[in-house]
């Protein structure tokens, strides 16, 4: 049970990603003192075609930031006089808009981390490196150099665009003081200004929440990128994020307290995007030692992609922590008690709920009531009473929910049946969704299906058979 829910936190070792696109021409200053690394970088990056400076130390490197407008610094940590930390902290105090990278051994995993806090590292790449990741992990950072360009961009033109409001705003405030003392005709017009000022404001109200959804929008676009991965499962973290959000209502957490538990329980799988195919097609039973101690490290990798986010700080943390279990045995960071957030807990249980019945954590897939059996009795151990308590009602209330329905094999279909549940496949694919209405063409295939692959499917349909339902199918 321990090791099926939450196994104690390993570490890893870089295996080879996938291969690499070409990020646009940038400048990148690479620093450390061996001559060769700095050569085998060069040679690296020489077929992108980007603008390499090279340095052998923190002051050969400030030296070259003082002339040249560099887009990206990647440092060695251990250097002479000046180490990768201080160097990247001193650049994000002169030249905060370069992003920012550290080359570290795992021996410096304690100084890593202080120089994330210190000097807002990007990210840390581990020696020694792999080619193609260390090519993602630089294309990652000048994309994200250049989104964070165009940010900016915007954001000054809605500066601008804000100024001349204010300033037309105070020409009518102007106009009104004007007005004031005139006949009725102009206190006619007074009014209709008015109407367009709370008009306007109206507008301002409506764009203001637009950027709300829109920005919860790109959240999802972003968890969704993982489950284009061969052996991801489509809808899994949104599934996970509905029930973090359900725990969070009903342990009666405040309003932004249940959105940052969605954003981090759509999130949470993020870490993974660094992972191999071959990883993701295992449950975690199955991975041998070296697997599992990369697999461990997603929490971290998690946070440290969403980190440079200023709004998704708060979620970066919690992503870090949903591993964490109160009896001290999570990962990464063996956090026990009180010291691992409720938010942080509910979002671990969620997306452990969600991955046994989709195969993720053991080779068997659990069922809904064997996946809960494994929830409760973690009651303690992986977390605390209270949201164990929280789960069960919210399973309850679910129950609660379902429409009548019964478990039928293929030979037992008929027309106008709907159904009352997903179907999904063994692989974690939609078949037919939830309030589909079978047709005698659709039954006919499922049972060619059925008898051509010697499958064995049951489908569990409405007994209140409603008048009308969706015949949408998702292959």
């Amino acid at each position: 049970m321990d090791t099926t829910l939450a196994p104690p936190a390993p570490s890893s070792k870089p295996a080879a990603a996938a291969p690499v696109v070409a990020a646009p021409p940038a400048t990148l200053l690479f620093v450390d003192d061996e001559p060769a690394i700095l050569s085998a970088l060069r040679r690296l990056l020489r077929p992108l075609g980007h603008r390499v400076l090279l340095a052998e130390s923190g002051a050969e490197a400030l030296e070259i930031l003082e002339k040249e407008p560099v887009d990206l610094v990647m440092s060695d940590m251990r250097m002479p006089q000046m180490d990768g930390a201080q160097l990247l902290q001193i650049v994000r105090q002169r030249w905060p808009d370069a992003m920012r990278l550290l080359l570290t051994g795992y021996a410096d995993i304690s100084s890593t981390i202080a120089a994330i806090n210190q000097g807002e590292i990007h990210r840390y790449i581990s020696k020694p490196w792999d080619d193609q990741e260390l090519l993602l992990s630089l294309r990652e950072a000048l994309d994200r150099h250049r989104l964070a360009h165009e940010n900016r961009i915007l954001q000054k033109v809605t500066a601008e665009q804000y100024d001349q409001l204010q300033t037309a705003n105070a020409k009518l405030d102007e106009m009104n003081r004007q007005l004031e003392g005139n006949n009725a005709q102009l206190e006619k017009r007074v009014a209709s200004r008015t109407a367009e000022l709370s008009q306007v404001n109206d507008m301002l109200g409506a764009a203001y929440q637009q950027l709300q959804t829109n920005f919860m929008l790109s959240i999802k676009v972003f968890a969704g990128l993982l489950e284009l991965r061969e052996g991801s499962l489509p809808g899994f973290s949104e599934k996970v994020g509905s029930l973090s959000q359900r725990l969070a209502l009903k342990l009666g957490l405040s309003e932004s307290q249940r959105t940052d538990c969605y954003a981090a329980g759509l999130l949470c799988e993020i870490g993974k995007i660094g992972l191999p195919d071959r990883m993701l097609r295992k449950a975690f039973s199955a991975m041998d030692d070296e697997e599992r101690k990369r697999y461990c490290r997603h929490p971290l990798m998690a946070e440290a992609a969403l980190m440079p986010l200023n709004d998704l700080r708060s979620v970066s943390r919690l992503v870090r922590q949903h591993q964490e279990r109160v009896d001290g045995r999570g990962y990464p960071d063996g956090l026990s008690g009180d010291d691992v957030p409720i938010q942080a807990q509910l979002i671990g249980l969620a997306a452990t709920y969600e991955g046994l019945m989709a195969g993720r954590l053991a080779e068997k897939r659990y069922t809904p009531e064997e996946a809960q059996e494994a929830i409760i009795k973690a009651s303690g151990s992986h977390y605390s009473p209270a949201l164990v308590d929280a789960f069960k009602k919210v399973m309850a209330d679910a129950v609660a929910q379902e429409p009548p329905m019964r478990e039928v094999k293929v030979n037992e279909l008929a027309p106008g049946m709907v159904m009352g549940r997903d179907l999904i496949s063994p692989r974690g694919t939609l078949l037919l969704s939830k309030g589909y209405m079978f047709d005698a063409a659709v039954i006919r295939t499922l049972n060619e299906l059925v008898r051509r692959e010697g499958l064995n499917v049951s489908f569990f349909v409405r007994t209140d058979m409603p008048k009308s339902a969706s015949t949408a199918v998702a292959a």
